[in-house]
Order: structure tokens, then C-alpha cells, then sequence
């Protein structure tokens, strides 16, 4: 009973903790969009390629479930400023200004359960089968009939039925705890969510239940299982996450953000320099557009050409961003692989990696967050780059203002959230690998177990 109150304490202060802090970190994200957005539709009249270079911040609100899964939210960063010509990351992350302890990680109610629980399962289930044996009492139970498939399922059963209700009981309280105190956070997206999650770690405390229960039947005595269980404990929560991280880095390597940006400008300067009369491609371009509308000067077309030239610059800058974006990302899914393949080892890879993707916390939708953000600040530039081109009098390209109102038209960036099956097909290994866990578990029971070793 101690040990469970200590597990509650736990749960509640992670719990409390998280929800406060998500609440209070989307309040303020908000209260800075509100006040960003006021202040970019409020501009006086401007030049439209002036607006373009103003900019727009925006800010990445924190999941609904991050309360109970941090997943890399703490690393990711949360805002980004969207201006023309530029694409940047997104920036200030609650790591960027922490002191190095939250390297090691938060206390959050999906840690607990991911790596204290399974040794709360280890500690009440060593003795099971290894108790019994030393003491004479498992050879009479054989000896009575009872089979060694029944036992051992019999004795998974028990501490899987007593875990699930004190945990997947307690993650139900505190979630409708939670969902009462902030119904606004509640859709049926994130109640399917919930419920998943709910039922994944229902699922990894049976994997436990089972391994506790081999490992005790394998076992000569309680005290040999109890140190092999902590060993498994440190090979599956410590050394082989660590591992997976290491062997991604080392087969994949990504390159730092400046090799990444100097890379996109060597890319650029083969394209050409819109601001280069010469350049090779633009002056191509020009005499397209000139050929295309039958004149034989600029100033001779129905549009100002600045705009169109702005226009045509944008899109090359973007297709050769998202082109390198592309290949970053594909090297950082390279990279979480290697985790993914383990899980069919590893039931700890396995639930937090489905825990992140379930919760909205993992890099698939980090990614996500940062691709809308972008065909935002495209389209934003875009329009400008039109209204330069269709508006703004070409003898007065640099200068001329347009309407304020014109500003006002543009709708504040809205991230669309994804759905739990988007989620869970960025996952198709680790699921793969949660199936293989549960087909292993009902395989066993009904071809094997014919005996225990006494």
C-alpha cells in the first residue's frame, strides 16, 4: 500500500503540474498571437512589399494531452516568424533556456508510466512462480494437476488485473479531472486520443505482466529474478534508447542548421539573383514574359513587372527550401528508425513512441506544424507579391502605399490538427511492433508453457 501511495503522489503532482502548465502556455501563446495579429492587420498604409518583410509570428499551441505526455515539446520550440524570401525553424524552446537538467527529463505522468511502473510490476510479480519453487510449493501444484500454462497464465492475469486498475484507473480520474477543468480542450479527436492511449498502455502493463511472470518461472528463486527483471529494466529503459539515438546519429548524419542554410544558398546561387539584371535565368525569364505578351520592354506590360519578377523569386526560394527540407526530414525519420525496429525488442520504444504519436508530442507533428506554417507564408507572400504586381504604379514600384484595408483582408494562420489515424500512419513500424508484442503473448499461451523447469 506504501508503494502504491507513493505512485499516486506521483501521478497527481505530474498530472497537476502538467495541466497547469499547458493551460497557462497556451494562454500566453494566445494572448502573443492576438496581440501579433492586431498589430499586422492594424499597419498603416504600406508599400506591399514592405508588409511582406514586417512579418508574422506565430505560435505553436501545446497539444490538449501534452499535460500527461511532454514528448519533445520541450526541445521543439513553439513560434516561428514568417516573412518573404526566408524560411526559418521555429524557435525558443523551453530547452534553450533551461539550465542542462532537463536533458534528463521531465517528470510527466507518461514517464511514470512508461518507466516506473514496469518496475512496480517487477517488485509485486518477481516471487510469483521463483517463491514457489524454492519452497516446495510449485512441485505439489504440479503434482495436484494444475498445468504449467495455467499457472503462469493465472499469475499474468493477477498482475496485469491489479496494475491496469490502479493505473489505467487513475490515468482515467485524472483525464476526466482535467477535461472538467478545461472542457474546451475536450473534442472527439482528443477523446479518441485519450482513449488509445488508454488502451496502449493497457496493453504494454500486459507485456510486463508476462515478462515478469517468465522471468519468475525461469528463475530458481526470487531474488535471481528480481535482479534479472532490473537488469532487463536498465537494457530496455536506459542503455538501448540510448543506443537507438546514438546508431541513428551515427548512420545518419544531419547537418547543423548552418550547413543547412549554406547548402540552400549555393542551390540559390546557381538558380540566378533576381536583383542581378545579367543573371542568366532571369534575364530568360524576362524576355519569356516579354515574348509571352508581345512587347519589347517592361514597362510595356499590363502588369508591374517588379511584382511578377518578386513572385517568380518566391517560388524558385520555396521549391528549393522544401526540396532541402524534405531530405532533413527524411534524414531525421532515418534517424528514429533505428528506435522503431527495436520496439520489436523493446515494449519501452515501443509505447513511447505510439505515446507521443498519440498525444500529438512527437516530431510527425512537429514537422506538420512547421510545413503549415510555411504554405501559410507562402501564400501570405504570394498575395502581396500579386498586389505588388497588379496595384503598385511600376514608376513608383519602391514607393507607392496601398490601402491599409487591404492588409485586414488576411486571416490569422490556423493550425488544422491532425487526427489519431494521421498520427498513427507516421508509425506503421511501432505499430507493427505492438501487434508483433500482443501475437507473441497469445502465441505462448497456446503453444507453449508445457512445463516448468523446478
Amino acid at each position: 500500500m506504501v508503494l502504491i501511495g507513493v505512485f499516486a503522489v506521483l501521478l497527481l503532482f505530474s498530472a497537476f503540474i502538467g495541466v497547469e502548465n499547458t493551460a497557462e502556455q497556451n494562454s500566453i501563446r494566445e494572448t502573443y498571437q492576438e496581440q501579433v495579429h492586431d498589430d499586422y492587420v492594424n499597419q498603416p498604409d504600406r508599400n506591399p512589399h514592405r508588409v511582406s518583410h514586417y512579418g508574422y509570428l506565430v505560435f505553436r499551441e501545446r497539444p490538449a494531452l501534452s499535460f500527461f505526455e511532454f514528448g519533445i515539446e520541450s526541445f521543439a520550440g513553439n513560434s516561428i516568424f514568417l516573412e518573404a524570401h526566408r524560411q526559418n525553424t521555429v524557435n525558443l524552446s523551453e530547452a534553450g533556456f533551461s539550465n542542462g537538467m532537463l536533458r534528463f527529463g521531465e517528470l510527466s505522468m507518461a514517464l511514470i508510466l512508461q518507466l516506473l511502473v514496469p518496475l512496480f510490476i517487477f517488485f509485486i510479480g518477481y516471487g510469483t512462480l521463483a517463491d514457489l519453487k524454492a519452497n516446495g510449493v510449485l512441485k505439489i501444484m504440479l503434482a495436484q494437476g494444475v498445468s504449467a500454462k495455467r499457472l503462469i497464465w493465472g499469475k499474468t492475469l493477477g498482475i496485469f488485473s491489479f496494475t491496469t486498475v490502479v493505473f489505467i484507473g487513475a490515468m482515467l480520474l485524472i483525464f476526466s479531472i482535467a477535461f472538467v477543468a478545461y472542457p474546451e480542450a475536450l473534442t472527439s479527436a482528443v477523446l479518441l486520443r485519450s482513449l488509445f492511449a488508454m488502451a496502449l498502455y493497457t496493453v504494454y502493463f500486459l507485456i510486463y505482466s508476462w515478462i515478469t511472470v517468465l522471468i519468475s518461472a525461469k528463475s530458481s528463486r526470487g531474488g535471481a529474478a528480481l535482479i534479472s527483471l532490473i537488469l532487463l529494466w536498465m537494457l530496455c529503459g536506459i542503455i538501448l534508447p540510448k543506443m537507438a539515438q546514438n546508431v541513428g546519429y551515427a548512420l545518419f548524419p544531419a547537418p547543423s542548421k548552418l550547413e543547412f542554410e549554406t547548402r540552400i544558398t549555393e542551390d540559390l546561387e546557381q538558380v540566378g539573383d533576381s536583383h542581378d539584371p545579367d543573371d542568366a535565368y532571369y534575364t530568360s525569364f524576362r524576355e519569356k514574359t516579354l515574348a509571352e505578351y508581345g512587347v519589347d520592354d517592361v514597362k510595356d506590360l499590363p502588369f508591374n513587372y517588379a511584382g511578377h519578377l518578386m513572385a517568380e523569386g518566391e517560388r524558385i526560394t520555396t521549391e528549393l527550401y522544401r526540396s532541402h527540407f524534405d531530405e532533413l526530414i527524411d534524414t531525421y525519420t532515418n534517424q528514429n528508425s533505428i528506435a522503431a525496429y527495436l520496439s520489436f525488442i523493446n515494449p519501452y520504444l515501443m509505447v513511447r513512441n505510439l505515446s507521443m504519436a498519440a498525444t500529438g508530442t512527437d516530431m510527425a507533428h512537429y514537422i506538420d506544424f512547421q510545413k503549415q506554417t510555411e504554405d501559410y507564408r507562402y501564400r501570405q507572400t504570394q498575395y502581396f507579391n500579386e498586389l505588388h504586381k497588379n496595384e503598385v504604379d511600376a514608376e513608383r514600384s519602391g514607393t507607392q502605399r496601398l490601402n491599409s484595408a487591404r492588409f485586414k483582408e488576411r486571416d490569422p494562420f490556423e493550425y488544422e490538427n491532425r487526427g489519431l489515424f494521421w498520427a498513427l500512419s507516421n508509425n506503421v513500424i511501432t505499430l507493427l511492433a505492438l501487434v508483433f508484442w500482443l501475437m507473441l503473448i497469445v502465441l505462448s499461451f497456446s503453444f507453449g508453457f508445457k512445463k516448468i523447469k523446478l
